[in-house]
């Protein structure tokens, strides 16, 4: 059943949902999964975006979202100029990414720490996105949702015992992805819920020794 969003889109400062609303939501979600604030953003952009980025605004609309502006935010406009006078350093790439969607985003974003963080997303239209990558790894969210991101060890019975946490917190899955390296490696789950994830589950997540981290990611 479609969704009203699917159907008339997002609220947002135009031209393009594709070019400018879910570019937006990509640099957004690079923000959210950095955690901190960053001080340098290196982009590339792929196919449709690397041609046509300065005249649909995709390059204000990817800044604006690592700001963390919406998309109706009227200051995705001058969301650059706003960005220089917080210090922020930015850089734009057009560069071909194989196999990627024509609409591909990735975002590599660095705090005052060094912490890094890099993101590859796409938009699919009507202002929609699909995550693809986190730090190189290969993920599948639609940030339309709250979000766990979970690295762990490759080892038996990983996902039994993230799943039961959640049943015993009446939390509910409508998405779930695995990706690994290799086997016995690093694997990361990707779980998409209904309603709002609590900060608590993550203490029960990372009480297990073989998980890494657990990021919630809040829909956007």
């Amino acid at each position: 059943m479609l969704q009203a969003f699917d159907i008339i889109g997002p609220v947002m400062i135009g031209p393009s949902s594709s070019h400018t609303a879910g570019a937006v939501r990509i640099g957004k979600y690079a923000r959210s999964i950095l955690g901190t604030e960053p001080v340098k953003a290196h982009i590339r952009f792929s196919g449709s975006f690397a041609k046509t980025y300065k005249g649909h605004g995709t390059d204000k609309a990817v800044i604006a979202g690592i700001l963390g502006m919406d998309t109706d935010d009227s200051r995705i406009r001058t969301s650059m100029e706003i960005a220089k006078q917080k210090g922020l350093d930015f850089e734009f790439q057009e560069e071909d990414i194989d196999g990627a969607h024509p609409n591909t985003a990735e975002i590599t974003l660095t705090d005052a720490n060094g912490k890094t963080a890099q993101v590859q997303g796409a938009s699919i239209g009507g202002g929609n996105i699909i995550i693809n990558k986190i730090n190189g790894t290969e993920v599948s969210i639609s940030g339309k949702s709250d979000t766990l991101v979970i690295p762990h060890q490759d080892v038996p019975g990983m996902i039994a015992v993230v799943t039961n946490i959640l049943a015993e917190h009446d939390v509910n899955i409508h998405g779930f992805s695995l990706c690994r390296d290799h086997k016995g490696g690093t694997a990361v789950m990707t779980i998409e819920i209904d309603g709002d994830i609590d900060e608590s589950l993550n203490d029960a997540i990372l009480a297990n020794p073989h998980i890494y981290a657990s990021t919630i990611l809040k829909a956007i």
